[in-house]
């Protein structure tokens, strides 16, 4: 059983280098009570890659969502920032 569900969604661009990739990551329960870490990657505007992996329990799947947050900051991933919507 999860007590936190944690959702993360992160984006690296760079347009000198054409690079436009996301990577998103998601501490969630399987239908069979297990803990899943779903994490997703690829181009911005393509469908990516996908992958699941299971956990016995809500901190291993937290550690590891933990430290891919940790290794993709150093890489220069950032949280997508919200758009601005100027009033009329």
């Amino acid at each position: 059983m999860i007590t936190q569900p944690y959702h993360l969604y992160v984006e690296r661009i760079a347009p000198e280098k054409n690079m436009a990739r996301f990577y998103a990551l998601a501490v969630q329960p399987t239908l069979f009570g297990e803990v899943s870490l779903a994490r997703a990657w690829g181009r911005i505007g393509t469908r990516g890659q996908q992958m699941l992996l299971l956990f016995d329990n809500e901190n291993q799947a937290t550690n590891l969502f933990l430290d891919v947050l940790r290794e993709k900051r150093k890489r220069g991933y950032r949280p997508k920032r919200p758009v601005d919507i100027q009033r009329i």
